[in-house]
């Protein structure tokens, strides 16, 4: 590696994230050996890879779109075998092991995702604490080593969200005073020494994939760049996925040997692509007009973008205020209010003094809420990535959550400075004889 690039702030402290909880993860693995040794090692060449890009980001200026796909297409191919491996192997006696893994690798794929990578390796996470969770269940009366080796996976993923959220906050950073990525620096690297070969590319279907899905969200008007990553990204995660439903077709059959045919028979089919398209659409910008006015007693902010001066100045306990479908906004509650409600809204912020009843967000991404005076209860409802920060005079608050993720509470610890705490997301119940007792589960974190 370039010696200027190793004193980048991106690439040594990425170096000492691998050098901790994955280090140990490692070790974990050689101790229990078999197919979970095996696995370990190709994740290790994916690491190194996922290295050696952060590295040549540090260096160089964002590339086009082509030689990105060229640079990342290691670690997307080592991505696929790693699951791969998992489907090869259903009848092993370490499927939960290699299933913690394969589920959660995608999140090495991070620096293909825009504009909210953290969140993604998240997702990830979550996809694979359910494995952990089989593997601590299993183990922890029987074998440490097993229940070290699932802590240190997720510790590391865990690490790996702090660590995009300090230098890759919007996406893999480049360096805007470098030359851009050329295919000749992705050549000198392969050949100087990188990181190990990947292993044998996946069928050429993938990356046709790739092309073919960028080229339809683009729709020639610019998608661009933005789009090809999307669809790189949802390539990538398909893993095995990409190979069911192809069938073998003998040499007669095949177009590139048979020029006659390539004039002859249908249109290949093309599905629909508002069938069955599950992915998670981004938050459009809003189509009506913003409000904010006082409504009777109720504050109404809706369809606000990019405004972080929307202060509300609660006037009468028995106000309330209501926010709904904003994004990329600060909004100050100054007063006594009777009850905030925030629907539908990305990347908020909400800053409140006194609350009689309530505060709740319900349907939202991104949300931030500070607490500076007293508030009895807090609802959070299918809303996904919430710091909340309580002050002394809040910490009685009670704090209800249902079908959300990564929920954080911080509270002041006794030198004024924060702690966080995350809010339990998975749960066991067992049957008592007359009723259910359920309590937080056992989590590798």
């Amino acid at each position: 590696m370039d010696p200027e690039a190793e004193s980048k702030p991106s690439v040594y402290e990425f170096k000492d994230l691998l050098s901790s909880s994955f280090a140990s993860y490692l070790e974990k693995s050689r101790n229990i050996g078999d197919q979970v040794k095996q696995h370990s090692l190709m994740v290790q060449s994916a690491a190194q890879e996922l290295l050696s890009i952060i590295a040549l980001a540090s260096m160089h200026s964002e590339p086009d779109q082509a030689t990105f796909t060229a640079m990342v297409k290691p670690i997307s191919d080592q991505i696929i075998a790693i699951q791969e491996f998992r489907e090869k192997n259903r009848a092993s006696p370490w499927f939960n092991h290699l299933s913690a893994i394969s589920e959660s690798i995608g999140s090495l794929g991070w620096i293909a995702v825009k504009p909210t990578p953290a969140p993604y390796v998240k997702e990830m996470t979550d996809a694979g604490i359910f494995y952990t969770n089989k593997v601590l269940v299993a183990y922890k009366e029987k074998d440490k080593t097993h229940v070290e080796w699932a802590k240190n996976w997720i510790a590391f993923l865990n690490e790996m969200q702090k660590y995009i959220r300090q230098h890759h906050t919007t996406g893999l950073a480049w360096n805007p005073r470098g030359n851009p990525v050329s295919r000749g620096s992705l050549a000198n690297r392969a050949g100087a020494g990188g990181p190990p070969a990947p292993p044998p590319p996946p069928p050429a279907s993938f990356f046709d994939d790739i092309s073919a899905n960028g080229a339809d969200r683009g729709g020639g008007g610019g998608g661009g760049d933005d789009d090809t990553r999307s669809a790189l990204l949802k390539a990538l995660n398909k893993g095995t996925e990409i190979t069911k439903g192809l069938k073998k077709i003998d040499p007669s059959m095949q177009t590139h040997k048979n020029p006659s045919l390539r004039s002859q028979g249908p249109i290949p089919y093309k599905a629909p692509t508002s069938v069955g398209n599950t992915a998670i659409k981004p938050v459009t910008a809003p189509s009506k007009p913003p409000k904010f006015e006082l409504e009777g007693k109720k504050w109404m902010v809706e369809y606000q973008t990019n405004k972080k001066d929307l202060v509300v100045n609660g006037s009468e306990m028995s106000q309330s205020v209501n926010v709904f479908k904003c994004k990329d906004c600060l909004v100050m509650v100054k007063g006594k209010v009777n009850s905030i409600t925030v629907d539908s809204c990305s990347k908020i912020s909400l800053v409140f003094d006194d609350i009689v009843s309530v505060v709740e967000f319900v349907n939202c991404q991104n949300v931030q809420a500070q607490s500076m005076g007293c508030v009895p209860t807090i609802n959070v409802e299918k809303t996904d990535v919430v710091e909340i920060y309580l002050n002394e005079k809040s910490l009685k608050a009670e704090i209800v959550t249902a079908k959300s993720s990564s929920v954080n509470v911080s509270v002041p610890d006794k030198t004024g400075d924060f702690v966080e705490h995350p809010i339990p997301e998975q749960f066991k119940s067992i049957w008592t004889g007359k009723g259910f007792k359920t309590e937080p589960a056992d989590k590798a974190a």
